[in-house]
């Protein structure tokens, strides 16, 4: 069935082959070899790229609305934030009477806050599976409420663009309001366990970072499924032709409201696996700039291609993290030149290259 799916697709085969690669040499690398070893990889820098993998996922759900739906998304770092909330409330409730304040039922910030007891929408947070189910339906929940609203008033183009940023910045407000109940300016952070296993330990981090490359992997098939569907060749047709499609009778909000949902849902589970990995989840996360910046990485990458957008997740995280170490003051600089001259000189972005080699050959 795999190989159905990536049949023709030359970068997503040679991209999964090396993630499982990856997945598998990497950990053993960390584990296995000394660390004067030249080919060892030290726990920071595993932490590091499982992060880059988070980034990955956020791509490639970014270009599944964006590269195959025409959407142009400007407020998924909701949905990022979302699911990373999701996660972070379920670490917060597993820290118990071990903060600073000893309470075993509040987190520390509720307990500065002189709250009583715990909001509703903190129950169950103890246990993992209701942890998982909100990490991928609350971000679902609004983007099927965001998009049944907008799809059904048929908004498009930059007025849907705009709306979607003006979403992400309403809940970066209101994540920063201590009464709103998930720790203000501050967010959630001093995680102590996941799942029973310390979140510090050498080897939860390693698996860690085995979840992030199997959840791009797996992302990555499903979202290939997709758009080789029948469903796929209605949602780029309408891309293309909106009322073309509809007057052949589709039901053109039905499919871009699917569409829009399995990306949000997407975004939380990167959002998810971000937060363990970094330590602490804020209202920051729902920056307009944050969201913005997704979008470059999946031009960057190359739109409607799926490992494009993994790529360009890849390339500009880790120019970042070199910029931000050598030349802190420079980085939104080079994030823009690199904008700038990708659509200059690669308007089909990275991928667009591999694509001209397959031609050529």
């Amino acid at each position: 069935m795999m190989g159905t799916l990536l049949r023709g697709d030359r970068g997503g085969q040679v991209l999964l082959t090396v993630l499982a690669i990856c997945a598998v040499v990497m950990p053993m690398c960390n584990l296995m070899l000394p660390v004067e070893h030249p080919w060892h990889v030290s726990t920071y820098q595993l932490n590091l790229f499982g992060k880059y993998l988070c980034y990955a996922l956020l791509a490639m759900s970014v270009d599944l609305v964006w590269g195959y739906m025409g959407f142009l998304s400007l407020g998924h770092g909701a949905f990022f934030g979302l699911g990373g909330y999701a996660m972070g409330m379920y670490l917060m409730r597993q820290i118990g009477d071990r903060g600073v304040y000893g309470n075993p039922e509040l987190p520390d910030f509720m307990v500065f806050l002189n709250w009583e007891s715990l909001p509703w929408y903190w129950w169950g947070f103890d246990f993992f599976p209701v942890a998982l189910i909100a990490v991928f339906l609350v971000p679902g929940l609004l983007a099927f409420i965001f998009g049944w609203l907008a799809f059904r008033s048929r908004v498009n183009g930059v007025y849907l663009s705009i709306i979607s940023q003006a979403m992400t910045y309403a809940l970066m407000l209101a994540f920063f309001r201590n009464e709103f109940g998930f720790g203000g300016n501050n967010g959630l952070t001093d995680f102590k366990d996941i799942l029973g296993f310390p979140i510090s330990a050498q080897g939860t981090r390693v698996a860690l970072f085995v979840a992030s490359a199997v959840a791009v992997i797996a992302g990555y098939l499903l979202c290939r499924s997709i758009v080789q569907s029948r469903a796929g060749r209605v949602v780029v047709a309408i891309r293309d032709a909106e009322d073309r499609a509809r007057f052949l009778g589709y039901r053109v909000e039905s499919y871009q409201l699917l569409v829009l949902v399995i990306s949000a849902m997407l975004a939380g589970l990167a959002g998810a696996l971000y937060v363990p990995q970094v330590g602490i989840i804020n209202p920051g996360e729902f920056s307009p700039l944050n969201s913005i910046e997704i979008v470059i990485w999946v031009a960057i990458g190359g739109r409607a291609t799926l490992y494009g957008a993994v790529l360009g997740a890849l390339l500009v995280s880790f120019s970042k993290s070199w910029f931000t170490a050598v030349l802190p003051d420079y980085w939104i600089f080079a994030l823009g030149a690199l904008f700038v001259l990708s659509t200059l000189l690669l308007p089909a972005g990275v991928a667009g290259i591999t694509r001209r080699r397959v031609t050529s050959t």
